[in-house]
């Protein structure tokens, strides 16, 4: 539980760049590549201020996810990342007024049931990875 302030960073900023993504593609207005080079439209798109945010902020979590990764068990901090979801629902549903439906509050109920008893039954305990050598493994032996 030391490491779970990076893991909700690590949450928060996935879900930050997804809503800054949708903004940013609701800006451009609807695609379409009839008469235009797709890379310049993709360079377009990537280039735009809300999308070229999202992704920047799409970096940061990966950052902080891969600190995390390096600190706590990977089957203890990847069910966290599903709150994103949660709190990507909860702020389309204000933010862009997206449907959230009955269906929709009892899959985030259920998600994040999920993830206290994730938090409850796991370890979350620092682990000490140690790298594996690389001259242990030969490419001979893979190919049997």
């Amino acid at each position: 539980m030391k490491y779970i302030g990076f893991i909700l960073f690590t949450v928060l900023t996935n879900a930050a760049a997804q809503l800054m993504l949708k903004h940013g593609m609701m800006t451009l207005g609807p695609l379409s590549f009839a008469g235009v080079n797709p890379i310049f439209k993709i360079l377009q798109i990537v280039f735009s201020p809300w999308v070229f945010l999202g992704l920047c902020t799409f970096v940061i979590s990966m950052a902080s996810h891969l600190f995390v990764l390096s600190k706590v068990e990977l089957s203890f901090a990847y069910p966290f990342l599903s709150l994103a979801y949660v709190a990507v629902a909860i702020f389309a549903y204000f933010v862009f007024r997206e449907d959230l439906n009955a269906w929709r509050i009892a899959g985030i109920a259920a998600i994040c049931v999920g993830t206290i008893l994730i938090a409850q039954g796991g370890s979350g305990h620092e682990v000490v990875a140690e790298p594996i050598p690389s001259s242990d493994i030969k490419t001979s032996e893979l190919a049997r």
